[in-house]
């Protein structure tokens, strides 16, 4: 009866081991999104531009500085260096053809699912320290189903409200202009309102302000 009872429990460990391979397989996940850069984004330390109140930032994602990358999200990471709270009217991205100030079609931009979201940077779950220039703030918006293309520019631009909360409010800018992005910002108009046929309200001549990386996730 030995020779009987080797091959039985053989049996037994074969599909044990069988089993256990079958389930191992059956529950693998879908490897994670390797996280990229889609455009070169801030670099170095950053430098605060405050006072935020009743003005509209704008920063430029230019098509001619993305990098060979395809992606079906857009991310942005808005950057701050000063404030307790942000508190934001609303945002939204205009793209237009490369080149061109004319709007071809607009994207609103969300975090935490509004377009008009405030931002206590004094929570440390958003903030883990207070924002500076040795310690900004990075706030990740929402993902945007934007693919990004080299055949147009686009136009990420947000509208402070006029009150205190702003008023004391820090951007980060970088402390050098070794990036794709640029920017501008206008006060007292809110130029989030645009819509398709209208022209953007300005270029690109400084460096980003708030904007600090665009990635796929």
């Amino acid at each position: 009866m030995k020779p009987f009872y080797k091959i039985a429990t053989l049996t037994l460990m074969m599909c044990v081991v069988s089993g256990f391979a079958f389930s191992q397989s059956a529950v693998k996940q879908k490897p994670a999104t390797t996280t990229q850069n889609l455009v070169r984004g801030v670099i170095g330390p950053v430098g605060s531009n405050n006072s935020w109140a009743n003005y509209t930032v704008m920063n430029i994602i230019p098509g001619s500085g993305l990098f060979p990358i395809t992606s079906t999200t857009s991310v942005f990471y808005w950057g701050f260096t000063a404030g307790t709270e942000a508190d934001i009217a609303n945002m939204v991205v205009y793209t237009t053809v490369r080149g061109s100030a004319v709007i071809t079609a607009v994207t609103p931009v969300t975090l935490g699912g509004v377009s008009n979201p405030s931002i206590i940077l004094s929570n440390t779950s958003v903030c883990p320290v207070a924002p500076s220039t040795t310690t900004p703030c990075i706030v990740r918006f929402d993902p945007t189903t934007i693919t990004l293309s080299p055949a147009n520019d686009y136009y990420l631009m947000v509208f402070y409200t006029n009150d205190s909360n702003n008023s004391g409010l820090g951007a980060t800018q970088p402390g050098n202009l070794q990036s794709s992005l640029s920017g501008n910002y206008f006060g007292g108009t809110d130029y989030t309102r645009l819509t398709v046929g209208q022209s953007v309200p300005g270029t690109g001549d400084r460096g980003p302000v708030f904007l600090m990386y665009v990635m796929n996730d």
